[in-house]
């Protein structure tokens, strides 16, 4: 999750070189309520095959 006008191309490279990986939840644009339930799912989803 990350802000609403989305994350800059610096924020970006500074996470790539961290080696954190970006998970995209599709188009839709979710309620904070409803993204972490999803990101929760997703994570899950890629960890547990």
């Amino acid at each position: 999750m990350g802000p609403e006008g989305g994350l800059a191309p610096a924020e970006l490279a500074a996470f790539a070189e961290v080696g954190v990986e970006s998970v995209h939840l599709g188009v839709e644009v979710l309620r904070a309520s409803t993204a972490r339930l999803a990101a929760v799912a997703a994570l899950l989803s890629r960890t547990r095959g």
